[in-house]
């Protein structure tokens, strides 16, 4: 069944199911009526030469000049034109496709007075895969993401390039080959169809999606440490985090008893410590806060995808034309700022626990670097350096973008988001994440197999699926194999799908 925008009801959930699933999607009938009835009113308003931002004005330092009616006709395509102005390689397709999908969620308000004909031909090229060429590099996240949002409404000119069943092909013939009618672009088309957020927004929807399962999986994880440890289980009941409050601490501490339920750890059968390193009991309050963090994000980045993001806003009820600063990339920027620091936290603390599994010191008996011939092998010391590297990285990218505004445009556009950089950021950052916890899971699955204790279901279930990608190391053999098909296995999700199957929802 298609996905019906309506303006109101886009989720994130959603929108991963468009863009990265290829579901066919619809526009609302009374969202259509809602555009028909807003550009009748922006045409009243041009005929009546009313001056009106970016439709007959020019933008930014131009806004104070005032087009002929001639001109009016010309200046969509200039407009795209000049902002067409992005460098380096392709964005993914999944961006570019939920990034249209978000632009007709915009115009599905009826406030944007764009054409009908621009709205429902990109719905006509997300359900026939037409996929403009958008460069990922060249926003600032204010006034829109107007370098890569204009990529696409190059296809609007028949002009530019786009993927077209797997081959990257001229624009035109494109969307020749699709069957898709080039509706051009009148007055305000261009910038209706440029000047939102809708790039960054729509990378750092699925950025939450992504980081919410990794969060899961760091608690998968984390249980798997904890069994191999030998860790006191206290600090992680639920009681202990309600007193407190914080709803992520919570949740993350029943995740994690739910992966040990079924252990001799949790039925106090194995003697503990009195009380474990931070790195252990510390972990429902560390993951918790990412995922309050991310609650946050997705809550800012929903209002973002059902909100209208654009400049001017009409009002047809009011016969109303308002400029403002709606395209601002600031209400997302800053919270995915704070999502993407909150993945290098637990990351970091991922390769702290990993730390106690290598060192013979703090293992609770477990052969140093877990090998049993320490000496002659290494084990997985190397792991852990490999791990280190990233975590730098991630660090160094978990500074926030959205205090770097630097000014443009002969400062009318004196202070931007620059929430681009944050969402290409976050995917980095979550990439080594991947490879951070693969390898936390991996040294976890090595340490268990020198344990003789009942494992908890959850933690017995994310063994068994590692095991049938990387095998017990009983002597040391070149790792980055390894590394890289465990990175891999965590972003495919496979241990989280198998370990809620077994245990039930970790949300």
């Amino acid at each position: 069944m298609a996905i019906v925008l309506d303006g109101k009801s886009l989720t994130i959930e959603k929108l991963v199911r468009i863009a990265r699933f290829n579901e066919k999607v619809e526009l609302a009938p009374e969202a259509l009526e809602r555009i028909k009835a807003c550009r009748a009113m922006l045409e009243k308003k041009i005929a009546a030469r009313e001056v009106m931002y970016g439709i007959n004005t020019g933008i930014g330092e131009f806004s104070e000049v005032v087009l002929s009616d001639e001109q009016v006709e010309q200046f969509q395509k200039y407009l795209i034109y000049n902002h067409a102005a992005g460098i380096g390689e392709p964005a993914p397709i999944e961006y570019v496709r939920a990034a249209m999908a978000g632009r007709i969620n915009v115009h599905a308000n009826g406030r944007s007075g764009v054409r009908p004909e621009i709205t429902l031909t990109l719905i006509e090229m997300l359900n026939k895969g037409v996929t403009p060429v958008v460069c990922q590099k060249g926003s600032v996240g204010a006034s829109g993401d107007l370098a890569p949002m204009s990529q696409i409404a190059l296809l609007l000119l028949g002009e530019g390039e786009a993927f077209y069943q797997g081959q990257r092909l001229p624009g035109k013939a494109a969307m020749e080959r699709a069957g898709i009618k080039i509706p051009g672009l009148k007055a305000r088309d261009g910038l209706a169809t440029i000047n939102g957020s809708n790039l960054l927004t729509a990378m750092s929807a699925l950025h939450l999606y992504d980081m919410d399962r990794w969060l899961r999986q760091a608690e998968i994880a984390a249980a798997m440490s904890l069994e191999a440890l030998l860790a006191n289980l206290k600090p992680y009941d639920e009681r202990l985090h309600k007193v407190r409050g914080f709803d992520g601490a919570v949740r993350s501490a029943r995740a994690i008893r739910q992966c040990l339920q079924g252990s001799d750890l949790y039925s106090g059968k194995i003697k503990q410590r009195v009380q474990d390193a931070y790195s252990m009991r510390s972990t429902p309050q560390v993951i918790g806060a990412a995922r309050d963090a991310i609650r946050y994000a997705r809550t800012q980045v929903e209002i973002e995808l059902n909100g209208v993001g654009d400049n001017p806003v009409f009002f047809v009820e009011d016969e109303l034309t308002l400029t403002g600063a709606n395209f601002q990339g600031t209400p997302v920027a800053l919270p995915m700022d704070m999502a993407g620091a909150a993945v290098t936290m637990v990351s970091v603390m991922s390769e702290r626990r990993m730390n106690r599994l290598n060192n013979p010191a703090l293992s609770a008996g477990l052969p140093p670097f877990l090998t049993k011939g320490a000496g002659m092998f290494s084990g997985l010391m190397l792991s852990q350096y490999t791990a280190d590297s990233l975590i730098v990285e991630q660090r160094i990218l978990s500074v926030p973008a959205a205090i770097q505004s630097i000014p443009a445009a002969a400062d009318q556009e004196d202070f931007v988001s620059m929430g681009m950089n944050t969402a290409i950021k976050n995917a980095q950052i979550l990439d080594n994440a991947y490879g951070i916890l693969g390898i936390e899971f991996m040294a976890a699955a090595q340490a268990l197999d020198f344990r003789q204790h009942q494992f908890g279901r959850g933690v017995q279930t994310a063994k068994k699926i590692i095991r049938k990608y990387v095998p017990y190391l009983d002597e040391d053999r070149p790792l980055y194999p390894d590394h890289t098909k465990m990175k891999a296995l965590v972003k495919s999700g496979e241990i989280l799908e198998a370990v809620e199957s077994e245990v039930g929802s970790l949300r």
